[in-house]
């Protein structure tokens, strides 16, 4: 089978060259290229912003650890000021007392009285080279431990501002998660949206039948009101009677009073 699956890739390698000869290559890579591009798309946006969450979340256990090597670190950080501190306490009365034997020694005395014990200048001398050598070498590992204390204080700082760096753009990213997620909802939102804008019929049913309801009822209502003004209502009062002699004036359009327009018309006719 393993030996189809060689000679199979091997007669396509043979095949595709004779073919396509030294544009294999390219055809290879962009194809590559292509389907790599169809299967990144085709993956849902929701299972993507999973993975950024996830991923966002696998770096919890890195900062766990960066913040216990860093209390560690300060801790050792303490414990070494405090021996500096000590040795510093210690070397100062060290040499405070070296200070003392050689200012006695350079008076010139053949004997000195220290604690009720007297001393000759040359167990002095013997004394004060050993306190001096001692000093010396305390001296150095002092400055030992002050360049350690230095270097891990530089080192634990520059810890405390990478993990701070860390968690804040561990912060960052999972706002940007979030606004990742809700920027998808309002897409999902508006996918929606216009997916009901293709099919509206229903909409436009309701609308229309609420029209229709709308006019009916006007109809009736102006029906209703033409009922009532048209019923005929029992007279109260004997209409006036109309003067015929404005009436006759008004025709003729003669001025004046009636009466004076009737005689000069009488008149006319006599003559």
């Amino acid at each position: 089978m393993i030996k189809k699956l060689v000679y199979g890739t091997l007669a396509f390698g043979i095949l595709g060259g004779l073919l396509l000869g030294s544009n294999l290559g390219s055809y290879v890579s962009t194809g590559y290229e292509r389907v790599t591009t169809s299967v990144k798309e085709s993956v849902p946006m929701e299972f993507e912003i999973d993975r950024a969450r996830n991923m966002v979340r696998d770096l919890e256990p890195e900062i766990r650890r960066s913040m216990h090597v860093i209390a560690k670190e300060e801790v050792e950080v303490t414990e070494l000021d405090r021996r500096i501190e000590k040795a510093q306490t210690k070397a100062d009365k060290d040499k405070a007392d070296i200070m003392r034997l050689q200012a006695d020694l350079e008076t010139g005395k053949s004997t000195f009285r220290y604690a009720s014990n007297t001393y000759t200048a040359g167990e002095v001398k013997q004394d004060l080279s050993r306190r001096f050598n001692r000093f010396k070498t305390c001296d150095a590992t002092l400055g030992s431990l002050q360049q350690m204390r230095d270097a891990r204080q530089r080192n634990l700082e520059a810890a405390q501002a990478k993990l701070a760096a860390m968690m804040t753009s561990q912060r960052q990213l999972q706002v940007e998660v979030e606004n990742l997620e809700a920027k998808l909802k309002l897409v999902e939102v508006a996918e929606a949206s216009s997916d009901l804008q293709f099919d509206d019929s229903q909409l436009a049913r309701a609308k229309g039948l609420m029209s229709d309801i709308r006019t009916r009822l006007d109809v009736a209502a102006k029906l209703a009101n033409a009922d009532v003004n048209f019923v005929e209502e029992i007279p109260l009062n004997e209409a006036a009677p109309e003067n015929i002699t404005d009436q006759v004036a008004e025709y003729f359009m003669v001025e004046g009073p009636a009466e004076n327009s009737l005689a000069t018309v009488s008149l006319q006719v006599e003559d």
